[in-house]
């Protein structure tokens, strides 16, 4: 099984590939399960162009859709099948039009022997590497019961497996005729769900290797099917090194007692207006100096507004575009998913090399998760930022503009290595604004908070707040003005 695992068959959608270990096992045959419009064919199709493309001797194997509509599918969405052999065994027009009477035997045993010879022919003539037969679950109407149809199914495979072929099979499952016998024959599985939320993939079965198991995003566009692979936290690379990450402003450094640690998590709270992307623009801005990479996702605000507003308080956010240390993306929540964005976020991290990232805000990101669990994804991302030693600036909001203090809505604190706040303040009928810390794991930080001003000439923070009390509040009150 080690032998077999160690080269594997790309099934030519990197993202399964990686779902499954880097492909698929040799010789083995695998089940792809899913309703109508899920994807199965299309899956085929780039298993089979990928095997052609790599010199392979590929076979499609149809039941149902004619040779030309499975070329011209395929063409559609950029499949080369030029050097992919199609058996066409699908019903032709003349099926219908000469209505074939069988007066002794059933329709299933006089139809069985033609299909299986041609398979047995065409497989042993052109001695393929790679067939997908779609869909295996046409056997059932040309055998008698359900046991004749495993043991047909059984037999086919083994053929294959001894003619040194890996094989897909599709399955139609449905209420009347569930696939439970096919996922025990073969030797993986792999699911496609087309539901309201979306597409998604999950693989519940791999002989021989190794899987990310749970439902992975999937888009089937006009180039084909695109998956996702679920983002999976590791360990944090043994040996890092948290130092401190000062963010220009002498006075906030002396509240975080020099900064943030690089490839920590800081979680930026406060209601809207109150400063807090700004904030995150403003440790940006110091990476940059050293000439590191940022980037930013924003999840609400264009790009165009957020670049003016940063330029007007003395944050060159153009000049560090132009050098290539900050990137502004604007995300569409809606028209992505959580592992989608995830996977867009991985490519920076991997191969453009960013050493911070912004998400703003959370609230925003909130809108991607088409019914799955906040907390968890967020977990997920945050954490593997980290273990790329990623310094990551998450953004919330808080709905309170004054009132009782709350660090986040969503019960995420926990995530945070560091949690700065921002809160409103009204103070002697003016409102006004100050900064604080709540939490530093890598070491102290100042008990106290202070005023938080944004000017054209960049932040500013103030001396502690020592004289006022019932800060937290919003509403706070003098204890001594002299």
């Amino acid at each position: 099984m080690n032998d077999a695992a160690a080269n594997r068959l790309t099934t030519g959608i990197p993202g399964l590939d990686e779902i499954i270990g880097g492909g698929l096992v040799p010789h083995y045959a695998y089940l792809v399960r899913g309703g109508p419009g899920a994807g199965k064919t299309t899956l085929g199709l780039h298993f089979l162009a990928a095997g052609a493309a790599n010199g392979e001797t590929a076979l499609f194997i149809s039941l149902e859709e004619a040779e030309s509509k499975i070329r011209r599918n395929a063409a559609r969405i950029g499949i080369d099948l030029s050097n992919v052999h199609i058996l066409d065994l699908s019903p032709s027009s003349d099926f219908f039009a000469k209505t074939e009477i069988y007066d002794i035997f059933s329709p299933a045993e006089v139809e069985r022997e033609p299909i299986t010879r041609q398979i047995v022919e065409t497989v042993q003539r052109l001695r393929p590497s790679r067939v997908f037969f779609d869909p295996i679950t046409q056997f059932r109407y040309l055998t008698p019961d359900i046991f004749q149809f495993r043991k047909q199914v059984i037999s086919f495979l083994r053929f294959l497996a001894e003619q040194q072929t890996t094989v897909i099979f599709s399955a139609e499952n449905s209420a009347a005729f569930p696939d439970d016998d096919l996922q025990y024959i073969s030797d993986g599985i792999i699911t496609l769900e087309l539901i309201q939320s979306g597409r998604y993939l999950s693989v519940s079965k791999m002989r021989g290797s190794s899987f990310i198991s749970g439902r992975h995003a999937m888009r089937l566009t006009d180039s084909g099917l695109h998956v996702f692979p679920r983002i999976v936290p590791s360990p944090l690379i043994a040996g890092h090194a948290f130092t401190p990450m000062p963010s220009g402003v002498p006075e906030l450094d002396e509240l975080m007692n020099g900064g943030i640690e690089r490839g920590t998590i800081t979680l930026i709270t406060g209601p809207s207006g109150v400063g807090k992307t700004t904030l995150g623009f403003q440790f940006m801005k110091e990476a940059a100096s050293r000439g590191e990479r940022s980037i930013v996702f924003s999840f609400e605000e264009e790009i165009e507004i957020m670049l003016q507003r940063c330029e007007a308080v003395n944050i060159p956010v153009r000049a560090m575009q132009t050098h290539r240390l900050l990137r502004v993306e604007k995300i569409e929540p809606l028209q992505y998913n959580s592992d989608e964005f995830a996977q867009h976020l991985r490519y920076y991290v991997e191969q453009e090399q960013v050493k911070m990232v912004m998400i703003d805000s959370v609230t925003g990101y909130r809108l991607c998760m088409q019914g799955e669990d906040l907390i968890s994804q967020l977990h997920a991302l945050s954490k593997y930022l980290q273990s790329k030693g990623v310094t990551v600036i998450l953004i919330m909001d808080t709905n309170s503009i004054v009132g009782d203090f709350q660090v986040t809505d969503i019960g995420a604190s926990y995530l945070g290595d560091n949690i700065i706040f921002l809160r409103f303040l009204e103070i002697d009928g003016e409102l006004r604004k100050a900064i604080g810390v709540l939490k530093k794991r890598l070491g102290d930080f100042e008990k106290t908070l202070r005023e938080f001003t944004i000017s054209r000439y960049g932040i500013k923070v103030g001396k502690p707040l020592t004289n006022l009390r019932g800060i937290l509040s919003g509403m706070p009150t003098w204890v001594d003005k002299l």
